[in-house]
């Protein structure tokens, strides 16, 4: 063995000059490793979005109940301005389970006025409620208040992607991949109304509600097409904050595109 040659020994706390060097090497090819690494997995995923999903705290709200055509509560915020707040039940559910009770002692609640107590989801102008309990749901007065709900727009065909609005108002932000469009496919399935996001050159977004032509909930029939880029054709009504689009399935065109959602 050569004088040059370096080798370890344990009872001495000294380090050779050829081992620190090393030591200094792999310490900083490391670090470039796990900067590099950082670095391209923050830039492959989506920017958080500005949605609000309040599971920790409960929301009293009080509005006209009705089904045009999915369970929500018509809230007065202004005089003469109103806001339809979507309704859901918790997990993948839609809001009827928790409904049913108070149909079944009240009977009929369409167009009374009820007190539900929840938690808030909302972004981009849009507000739902998601019910954990059918005893936080009260009859407020079993007065019935008829009112205008729809008013039409028009034959459109629009470019857009079908989405669970649970999660994409609120509760999963962002969620894309594959894990994330089958949860909405369960989502949709357990009675979760279904929406159609249209995105415009200036990065403006409305949603449609999706009925069939008679103005019907569309749940299953729409679950093959959620979360893909497609052209949807039908007649569109304005329902105060929300748009509605009756359609007909056989008249879904899918663009083959990369999902800009999922």
């Amino acid at each position: 063995m050569s004088k040059k040659d370096d080798f370890y020994i344990g009872y001495i706390d000294a380090v050779s000059p050829a081992t620190k060097k090393f030591l200094k090497r792999t310490v900083f090819i490391l670090a470039l490793v796990i900067i590099a690494t950082a670095a391209i997995f923050s830039l492959s995923q989506k920017p958080f979005v500005n949605s609000t999903f309040e599971l920790g705290s409960d929301t009293k709200i009080s509005g006209i109940y009705h089904e045009n055509p999915y369970p929500m509560l018509r809230v007065q915020i202004g005089e003469d301005a109103y806001k339809n707040v979507v309704l859901l039940g918790f997990g993948k559910f839609g809001a009827n389970k928790y409904l049913d009770a108070l149909r079944e002692k009240e009977g009929s609640l369409e167009n009374k006025e009820l007190v539900i107590e929840g938690n808030l989801i909302y972004f981009n102008g849009k507000t739902l409620l998601q019910i954990t309990d059918d005893q936080k749901i009260s009859l407020r007065s079993s007065e019935t208040r008829v009112f205008n709900a729809l008013s039409s727009v028009g034959e459109y065909s629009l470019e857009g992607e079908i989405v669970d609005p649970k999660c994409y108002f609120g509760v999963m932000k962002p969620g894309k991949g594959k894990i994330h469009r089958s949860c909405a496919v369960r989502c949709i399935s357990g009675g979760i109304p279904p929406v159609l996001v249209t995105t415009d050159d200036n990065n403006i977004s409305e949603y449609f509600l999706l009925t069939d032509t008679d103005g019907n909930p569309i749940n299953q029939a729409v679950l093959p097409h959620i979360g893909k880029p497609s052209k949807v054709k039908g007649t569109v009504e304005k329902m105060e904050d929300w748009y509605v689009m009756r359609i007909d399935i056989s008249d879904i065109e899918t663009l083959g595109k990369d999902s800009a959602i999922y």
